[in-house]
């Protein structure tokens, strides 16, 4: 199975910069999308049945033009789950879940803390996300949780380390986080297979950042515990120009 993440910061925005045909060229198995900026009614998801992908399942936010995630698959999947059942984290469409047989696929969109508001939100939500992971591995223990949690792990994960500290993204709290998350029986799968790789999936769009590779990694393949073995690739897709973030790929061996 081959899965590629991608923030796609807005689908309608991604199509026009001709996002179909890198899907066709890249030719995943399972796409997992973040941060899609729409509702189904808004574009026409046809297109992506015709290169594959007859199995679109869409996850917008409330709010219109926010968030959202979204899952595409080549094959049928045996359910769908949108959401976590928990209404102040579904109201923002930031969690998707596919099931595969015995393999469940996750596309996640943690939030970002743009303010003390919201970095308040992303706390709270990063807590209880944590328990109903602890929870769903009970029943589900080969998951694959892809996508962009707005957090970098480690100082190799971000271009300025030192300066950076104090900032959202890379504050020493969402970092024991994500260490917490790990611990909780997940896989960081690129770190897995490229332990001192220096390499980012997101620049800002100011300041020529991704031109002068002054990126961030905020976008994940978490594989759990009991896929581990599975494992066989992990890469970050830099020459994909659809977004502020680049794509993921992973690759499970049978």
């Amino acid at each position: 199975m081959v899965i590629v993440s991608y923030n796609v910061n807005g689908i309608r925005a991604a199509l026009r910069k001709d996002l179909l045909r890198w899907l066709q060229q890249a030719d995943a198995d399972v796409v997992c999308l973040q941060e899609i900026k729409a509702t189904p009614e808004q574009f026409d998801e046809k297109v992506f049945h015709e290169i594959g992908y007859k199995y679109c399942y869409w996850y917008p936010a409330e709010k219109k033009g926010y968030s959202g995630v979204a899952i595409l698959s080549k094959t049928e999947p045996d359910a769908v789950i949108y959401g976590t059942g928990i209404p102040y984290m579904d109201k923002e469409g930031r969690n998707l879940r596919a099931d595969f047989g015995d393999v469940s696929v996750m596309s996640l969109y943690l939030p970002s803390g743009t303010n003390n508001a919201r970095l308040s939100f992303k706390f709270t939500y990063m807590d209880d996300f944590y328990t109903y992971m602890q929870n769903l591995l009970k029943e589900r223990n080969k998951m694959v949780v892809c996508g962009d949690y707005n957090i970098c792990h480690e100082p190799i994960d971000i271009h300025d380390p030192v300066r950076l500290k104090r900032v959202s993204g890379f504050l020493p709290e969402e970092r024991e986080w994500l260490s917490k998350f790990i611990a909780g029986g997940f896989i960081d799968s690129f770190r897995h297979i490229h332990p001192e790789k220096e390499q980012y999936s997101w620049w800002s769009y100011r300041a020529n950042a991704r031109e002068r590779n002054k990126g961030w990694r905020l976008d994940y393949h978490m594989v759990s515990e009991a896929l581990k073995p599975a494992i066989s690739r992990a890469v970050i897709l830099q020459e994909a120009y659809h977004s502020d973030h680049c794509p993921v790929m992973l690759e499970l061996k049978a």
